[in-house]
């Protein structure tokens, strides 16, 4: 059994507080920043002005600014302080230019500091109540995935800390929390959409292996005979199909019926 995080609320920035507009007043500080490739939808709305301008005291961690701007850290991959990649822990002088990227984006030619934590092999997930379509076709392509319409945030974040799982979550508030390495916003409303996005933004096309996991429950498929299932299965379903597969934690059966082939295909688009 693991041990159970005990999850803290986000706590407020209290050395500095962004603000849009000029630069300052005596003894105030200013950097700017501007976000690339999507970032910029994320921000809450009145810094959205570019670039914003970000007024401080003393002498701030990079990170937290841009967390009260709106964006997660899970959804940086490269932060360019005055031409330089640099980590969260970049503290901010006055007249910094930052500019803050997610995975997948175009890079200038610099020697860059990637902040998107490699993840562990094979990948396993944990799901918010909102995507519970993206869960079973995860599951369907064979990857570990917890998802209940009933998670509570805490259990999402202890999961997903204790069992280094990947979060996907709709929620951005969620994705800010300190302790939480991997995690991603799942941005789109489509679900095939949104099975492209996980996949293309850990490299998991490689660890697709369908039919491997149960799409109700997440547990491991077996093959068993038809003896073994035919007191579980109708008539039409005894007299023409002779191959069967069972789970072993809620004991869904599943044989190549006629949906067989639309999954087939499905499962195909996925490919590269």
């Amino acid at each position: 059994m693991c041990n159970h995080l005990r999850v803290r609320p986000l706590q407020k920035l209290t050395q500095s507080q962004p603000t849009v507009g000029n630069p300052g007043t005596l003894m105030e500080n200013v950097a700017s920043f501007n976000f690339f490739d999507g970032l910029e939808s994320l921000l809450v709305h009145k810094y959205r002005a570019a670039p914003v301008v970000y007024r401080f005291r003393d002498h701030p961690g990079v990170k937290d600014p841009i967390e009260t701007m709106g964006i997660p850290h899970t959804e940086v991959d490269v932060i360019l302080a005055n031409g330089r990649s640099v980590g969260f822990d970049y503290q901010l002088s006055h007249g910094d230019t930052i500019a803050v990227y997610p995975p997948f984006s175009t890079m200038p030619a610099v020697p860059l500091v990637r902040l998107s934590q490699a993840i562990t092999s094979p990948a396993t997930f944990v799901l918010d109540v909102h995507l519970g379509k993206l869960a079973r076709r995860l599951r369907l392509l064979g990857f570990d995935t917890l998802y209940r319409n009933d998670f509570t945030d805490a259990e999402l974040l202890r999961l997903a800390v204790e069992q280094e799982r990947i979060l996907l979550t709709r929620d951005l508030g969620i994705l800010k929390h300190r302790h939480l390495m991997h995690g991603t916003l799942v941005r789109s409303d489509v679900v095939d959409e949104q099975v492209r996005q996980v996949l293309d933004r850990y490299h998991l096309h490689g660890q697709i292996r369908p039919w491997l996991r149960c799409m109700i429950c997440n547990g491991l498929i077996e093959t068993v005979t038809k003896g073994e299932v035919l007191h579980c299965l109708e008539p039409k379903t005894r007299r023409y199909y002779e191959e069967f597969q069972r789970c072993t934690g809620c004991g869904q059966i599943y044989w190549k019926g006629s949906h067989h082939k639309k999954i087939k295909k499905w499962l195909a688009s996925m490919l590269p």
